[in-house]
């Protein structure tokens, strides 16, 4: 608004408030009054200039703006100057509110002095009119009965037209729009105005015209009368007044904008003393203008920054007339708040500096917005947890503190153990409730220094900070598993898990995060083997054992490619007579390398390289062919396949095992499929669906070392299962008599076949007989044979 005003320099402008005080005075009104800007400002206005006989009278204009908030008509005033010069001013008064109340009035003058002695001197030399009428500054017209009789040159000059003929024998409403600013039509505008000056002699109005060119401008327009031969004769004067209403508006769209912002906006003058500020600096910050005008800015500082942050703040505007950045600001209640302040110097036309402006933007929710964003980029949506991102952001803190210090950390990697079950069993919803209460029973583990941190699914890592060596890792190891062991109560269900924890200690077991992370998952990867719900440290050996794991998996793929795989059979018997009726096919690797690989040695490496649906499916095609191969032989046997997890929820199983039958040529009763009960329990429409298609090929469907799992009985009662396999579990350590007994029994009740795997002795094999088993193999019954039995 400041710098609105300053660029207009034939305008004179000044305010004062209720007390007649000046609050602003632009460099023209200085000029004008004779004095400096600085001298003017804090001045009763009164003292400034004087309007003489007429000063009451203008006193009163004043006192009605004050109480009834209007601005009254533009006119012209006589004034002294302090200095002793009389002016003529054609003067306007604009009224500024601030917060609902009348704060200030605003005062425009233009010095007309050379045109009022220009036309006093038209009125006192009738004789000189004409040499006056073409000489005047201003645009003058003669009017006879409402028609221009005659124009000046400057006339000419301000409605841009080359000849008089343009405007000569038309009326002035014809070089005005149809509608003035008012609203009312020009004809109508310029009838009334004619008829004021034929009953006062003269009038005065502001009106808008368009010029020869077509271009709109203001006006200011003195109409006056005069009786010649009993006719009506006007002159009008008029002043192109444009300059002033761009500033007025100016002024307008500054005072809205300054008042209206939703920004908080503080003026001061060039000794940084608060001369106005807005309704939205009173709302965000809570002070008003009795607490801040007049007052130096820098005491209303929030006290979070020291000294030398101000000295920069000033020393950048004062180069370069603008400073803007973060700070903090204080409000009235003496709470502090996050904001964008910036602060600019406003020069006047001499390029002096007059003010400054400073503009406070309250950024609390834009600083809790990204806040929000950072924290949900920094943890883990589930459980709040510090995700990966924050976790090695601290471990690389703690590394650094450790270094610094001589100091040891921990990392502990934790896997859930039974967790997929849980959540295969109970539901997603309760497997995310489990893992929330995980999450917060292992924060309860740690000091709060230390760092709980979820890698995704089911494993979590805890950095350990500053720890008292090894036995500290250990203890922290035992509280989180002792936690882990206590039942989750998950709304209506009861939960049980464990956990397996690897640890790996800096400086020891690797100084880089990378080396520490890997092999704390090592180390946790060796206590899940060990039998889980356990802890291990990391050690050399175990990462042998993962480089040979890692070999392993890379061999795997060259085996599926090159062909390195083979089978063995192992006979199924029939009790009662003797007779080999059936094969199992069990898998082996022919191992460039290292030899004949067993099962035990490359199945569990083979699922968790995701290879197991490719093996299942060669080993299928592979036993199909075998046994096609003795029924075309003579031998009529049912050939044994073990389907991996992996492949019965594959997609693509049923195709697989019919191509499998078609290739070959097998007879579909002449191939079974051995299922487990872990497969089984995934009830459900898509399992009892697979099952049920399976079936519908004709082949035929075992459960492989049955007891050891949680079958339930109505759910072996409604699946198409043809036979159930005794698990070799119940003839180690001790034949359990009674549980085959009533695995027998319930085959039996079921109409289904039972087998009995791992007989060793000719007292198992009469047992078995004499309990009224179907089948049995194991040793006793034959060892593992090659393709050809």
């Amino acid at each position: 608004m400041v710098a609105a005003l300053e660029l207009t320099p034939s305008v004179a402008v000044c305010s004062f408030d209720r007390a007649g005080v000046v609050q602003f005075c632009n460099q023209a009104c200085a000029d004008m009054l004779g004095i400096t800007v600085d001298a003017a400002v804090g001045q009763p206005v009164a003292s400034l200039c004087s309007r003489g006989v007429r000063q009451a009278e203008h006193d009163a204009l004043v006192e009605e703006i004050w109480s009834k908030g209007h601005s009254p008509p533009a006119g012209d005033w006589q004034v002294k100057t302090g200095d002793g010069r009389e002016l003529w001013l054609y003067s306007t008064c604009i009224p500024v509110w601030h917060d609902g109340k009348l704060a200030q009035i605003f005062c425009m003058d233009i010095d007309i002095t050379q045109r009022r002695k220009d036309f006093d001197a038209l009125q006192a030399a009738g004789e000189n009119f004409h040499q006056m009428f073409e000489r005047s500054s201003d645009a003058i017209f003669l009017l006879r009965d409402g028609v221009v009789e005659e124009v000046n040159p400057a006339a000419l000059l301000l409605f841009k037209c080359e000849k008089a003929e343009r405007l000569v024998g038309r009326k002035l409403h014809d070089f005005s729009p149809m509608t003035q600013p008012s609203g009312e039509l020009s004809s109508e505008a310029e009838a009334r105005m004619t008829d004021e000056a034929s009953r006062g002699g003269n009038a005065r109005s502001e009106w808008h015209y368009v010029d020869c060119e077509g271009a709109l401008f203001w006006a200011e327009v003195l109409l006056t009368a005069i009786s010649l031969d009993g006719g009506k004769l006007y002159y009008v004067v008029v002043r192109d007044i444009s300059e002033r209403k761009r500033a007025e508006r100016a002024l307008h769209l500054a005072a809205q904008v300054f008042e209206n912002s939703r920004d908080a906006i503080v003026l001061t003058d060039r000794g940084r003393r608060v001369i106005a500020l807005n309704h939205a600096f009173t709302v965000i910050t809570g002070f008003g203008p009795k607490d801040m005008l007049g007052k130096p800015v820098s005491l209303y500082r929030s006290g979070v920054h020291d000294e030398s942050f101000y000295r920069e703040v000033w020393a950048q505007v004062e180069a370069g007339d603008h400073w803007e950045g973060e700070s903090w600001g204080r409000k009235r209640d003496g709470a502090l708040f996050p904001c964008w302040t910036s602060i600019s110097a406003i020069r006047d036309s001499a390029g002096r500096v007059s003010n400054y402006i400073g503009i406070v933007t309250d950024i609390t929710e834009r600083k809790k917005s990204e806040e929000h964003t950072r924290h949900l980029a920094e943890h883990d949506f589930l459980t709040d947890l510090p995700n990966r991102v924050l976790l090695l952001d601290r471990l690389r803190l703690a590394l650094a503190a450790a270094r610094r210090n001589h100091a040891m950390l921990a990392v502990l990697f934790l896997d859930l153990d039974r967790f997929k079950m849980v959540n295969d069993t109970l539901g997603h919803a309760v497997g995310d409730r489990l893992l929330k209460e995980v999450a917060s029973r292992l924060v309860h583990c740690v000091r709060e220094a230390d760092t709980v941190s979820r890698q995704g699914g089911d494993e979590f890592i805890l950095l350990l900070s500053d720890v008292a060596g090894p036995q500290g890792a250990a203890h922290a190891a035992e509280t989180v598993l002792h936690s882990l062991e206590q039942e989750f109560v998950l709304g209506e269900h009861i939960a049980h898990i464990s956990g397996s924890i690897g640890i790996a200690m800096f400086p020891a077991d690797g100084d880089e995060i990378d080396a520490l992370l890997k092999h704390a998952d090592i180390a946790m990867y060796h206590a899940k083997e060990e039998g889980r719900n356990g802890y291990q440290f990391f050690s050399g050996e175990l990462n042998a054992r993962i480089v040979e794991r890692s070999g392993l998996e890379q061999g795997l793929r060259r085996a599926l490619a090159e062909q390195q795989f083979e089978l063995v059979f192992e006979p199924e018997v029939d009790i009662a007579s003797g007779a080999v009726v059936g094969m199992e096919a069990l898998v082996r690797w022919r191992h460039p390398a290292l030899g004949l690989l067993l099962p035990e040695r490359f199945i569990g490496v083979a699922s968790e390289a995701g290879m197991m649906v490719a093996l299942g499916q060669w080993v299928l095609q592979e036993a199909c062919r075998c046994a096609r191969g003795w029924l075309e032989e003579g031998r009529e046997l049912v050939v044994s396949v073990n389907l991996a997890p992996a492949q019965f929820v594959h997609k693509d199983l049923i195709d697989c095992v019919g191509d499998a039958l078609r290739c070959s040529g097998l007879p579909a009763h002449l191939l079974e499929l051995q299922l487990t009960e872990a497969m089984l329990m995934q009830a459900g429409a898509q399992t009892e669906a697979v099952l049920g298609k399976l079936r519908g090929l004709g082949l035929r469907l075992s459960i492989d070392d049955f007891g050891t799992g949680y079958s339930r009985l109505g759910q072996l009662k409604d699946s198409p299962i043809d036979k159930l396999k005794i698990a070799q579990s119940f003839f180690d350590h001790g034949t359990d008599t009674t549980a085959i007994r009533t695995i027998i029994a319930m085959a039996r009740s079921l109409d289904m076949t039972v087998i009995a795997e791992g007989v060793e002795t000719e007292d198992q094999l009469q047992l078995l007989r004499e309990l009224g088993c179907d089948q049995c193999q194991g040793h006793l019954a034959g060892n593992a044979l090659g393709a050809e039995p």
